[in-house]
């Protein structure tokens, strides 16, 4: 079955004369009847019946009308859309981003690339890094915000962003957030401790506790960091996590004596592959971003050192 015979079906079904359905297909007679002649021949029966000048649907015309017609508008939307992402009049843009990272790094980013493509359809994907990468090497993505994402591809490209350092959360009234300086490890014997079993250091973290004795009374699991603020504001247990996992004043910041542990976020792509202009731009406007200017980046000398970690 191909398109144009489709199209002729649907012209005869509507004004139910082989003629005017030629003409409107501008298309001659015999060349019409012929595409009918081989639908019949394809769905094993007749799809009009030709009385002279009555003309009209069999049983199996009507049956197949409404089907026919499904076809040749999906045909048609599929066309439309072809056309609307050639010209750029429609942008799809997939981007990966880490449990692990707060939407709200790219919200700035994300605003000014759909002032540019007035047409951009984003599609987000959330996962580990682990899924992330993986979404990368299918091609189900084609940018994604991440920390490390334990893969050592060699068509993964990588663009470090900032890197910050891990912070023990706490809700403002907890006997932590009155204390000065950094908190002893040793404390945290008697906390309950919200875990984030999706976080790229865990296991570093894991050797904290065993180096340090440090191990807190009990553990939550938590499946993502906005659970992870409403249990801290609700002061349920402690937390561990990179600074920016947490915004606004509703919870305490505060260094965990002993635990050095930062962590990069960066923008990944595959090198090789063609990519949109979409997500060329949101690229290049993360690459050369102000991010001590938002908050985001260490000083220099903590980036220093987190280098040496």
């Amino acid at each position: 079955m191909e398109m144009h015979q489709v199209r002729y079906f649907l012209a005869v079904a509507r004004v139910l004369n082989f003629t005017r359905a030629a003409e409107e297909c501008n298309v001659a007679q015999p060349s019409l009847t012929r595409a009918i002649k081989h639908l019949e021949e394809e769905f094993g029966g007749e799809l009009f019946r030709r009385e002279r000048k009555l003309t009209h649907l069999s049983d199996l015309g009507h049956r197949m009308l409404p089907v026919m017609q499904q076809c040749f508008d999906s045909a048609l939307a599929a066309k439309k859309l072809a056309q609307s992402i050639h010209s750029g009049a429609v942008a799809p843009l997939a981007i990966g981003l880490s449990i692990a990272v707060d939407i709200a790094v790219l919200i700035p980013f994300l605003a000014d690339l759909v002032r540019a493509f007035p047409g951009l359809e984003l599609r987000f994907h959330r996962g580990n890094g682990v899924e992330v990468a993986a979404w990368l090497k299918k091609g189900e993505i084609e940018v994604a915000v991440a920390g490390p994402l334990g893969d050592d591809w060699d068509r993964l490209d990588s663009w470090p962003l900032f890197t910050e350092p891990y912070v023990l959360a706490v809700e403002k009234s907890h006997r932590f957030a009155s204390q000065n300086g950094a908190i002893p490890p040793e404390e945290l014997g008697h906390e309950r401790l919200l875990g984030r079993d999706y976080c790229e250091h865990t296991k570093e973290l894991e050797e904290f506790f065993e180096s340090n004795a440090a191990r807190p009374k009990v553990y939550h699991s938590v499946g993502s960091d906005d659970d992870l603020a409403e249990l801290l504001e609700a002061n349920f247990g402690i937390g561990i996590a990179p600074r920016s996992c947490f915004s606004g004043d509703a919870v305490e910041r505060l260094d965990l004596k002993g635990f050095d542990q930062t962590r990069t976020v960066s923008v990944y792509g595959v090198a090789g592959r063609q990519r949109s202009s979409a997500a060329n731009m949101l690229i290049k406007m993360l690459r050369t971003a102000d991010w001590p200017a938002m908050g985001y980046a260490r000083s220099a000398g903590d980036t220093a050192s987190a280098g040496q970690n």
